[in-house]
């Protein structure tokens, strides 16, 4: 599936984009690629951003303004009792004076009653997207994993998995455009793996996951956009225990929320080194081998622990597919009157 729009991404980039001098908001076409890879993974279906280079339905505005108000407003949650739970907005839904419904709910209400009208559709042996996993644990333990609550997984998997691996994305690309050597070094790097065989010479340019990770370069320079941009750009919420913890030599007494934002770790020079504000992927191939476990024990980009980000295979094996596949098909420059 990830192939499979990773491939009509690269064609309608070729076809929309690349010739006739044609600049293209690079940030805005990765977040639609983003979108409809997780409509398909999800529901067999992508949305149709890639297809009509356009905002289905205002999909993304739509999540841009929920993103806006959940930064502030995650922050001071009494006032979402105020603003969007309020139980008067509720009451007003419920009879029908007020649709509060996202784009997204929408779309995945729609698939959810395509299968559900088809016995077959849910045969697991007919598809095996996230809906279908979905609804069938629904069969197995109906109490549980109620309709309500099949849509709700449906529904969170494209808000959760297509703004983070936009935004890493395209932070990728944007340092390596700010930095030609970097980039000249990457393109080297696939020059050379082709080769030598490591990377398939496909005419589609296609860079499988297994030939991805065989490209030492590349990985640096991802990991690297990943530490000075990271997609999460709040504190990672936790409670502790009952007992209470020992942070950072001061105790936290129990149920108390604590955090830390990536923006911060990632830049803390006795971690990282003196040039945290710097890119520089070379960080990733010089370091010791217990400097490197250090370092990457650090990361936060799709947290840590028991909370790591559920999604994070599927964001790296888009990201680590698409930036080589890209960079084998086109050239790329930041668009001068752009430039900032």
């Amino acid at each position: 599936m990830v192939d499979e729009t990773t491939l009509l991404f690269l064609d309608q980039t070729d076809r929309l984009f690349a010739t006739g001098g044609k600049v293209c908001d690079f940030a805005r076409w990765l977040q639609f690629f983003a979108f409809d890879v997780i409509g398909s993974i999800t529901y067999s279906k992508r949305h149709g951003f890639i297809e009509k280079n356009e905002d289905i339905d205002g999909i993304v505005k739509s999540l841009a303004r929920i993103f806006n108000y959940a930064g502030p407003v995650g922050q001071m949650p009494w006032l979402d009792k105020v603003f969007w739970k309020n139980p008067i907005f509720d009451a007003m839904q419920k009879w029908g004076l007020l649709d509060n419904s996202h784009p997204v709910a929408i779309f995945a209400r729609q698939r959810m009653m395509e299968r559900m009208s088809s016995k077959a559709a849910i045969d697991p042996s007919s598809r095996s997207d996230l809906l279908t996993k979905f609804m069938k644990a629904g069969e197995l333990r109906p109490n549980f994993m109620t309709e309500k609550r099949v849509l709700t997984m449906a529904v969170s998997m494209a808000f959760a998995g297509s703004e983070t691996t936009a935004i890493s994305l395209a932070a990728v690309f944007y340092y390596l455009l700010k930095t030609p050597d970097y980039m000249r070094r990457v393109r080297e790097e696939l020059d050379e793996a082709i080769q030598n065989g490591t990377i398939e010479n496909r005419p589609s340019g296609l860079v499988s996951w297994t030939e991805s990770q065989k490209l030492p370069f590349l990985d640096a320079c991802i990991k690297e956009a990943f530490r000075i941009f990271p997609a999460a750009g709040l504190p990672l919420e936790r409670v502790t225990p009952p007992s209470g913890a020992d942070i950072a030599g001061q105790f936290i007494p129990g149920g108390t929320i604590v955090g830390c934002s990536p923006w911060v770790i990632h830049r803390r020079e006795d971690i990282f080194g003196s040039d945290v504000d710097t890119y520089n992927p070379d960080r990733w191939l010089n370091a010791s081998e217990d400097k490197l476990k250090i370092m990457n024990g650090m990361m936060l980009q799709f947290g840590a622990g028991s909370r790591t980000c559920i999604g994070k295979n599927i964001s790296l094996m888009e990201i680590y597919k698409l930036i080589p596949s890209f960079l084998r098909r086109f050239d790329v420059c930041i668009h001068s009157t752009t430039w900032q």
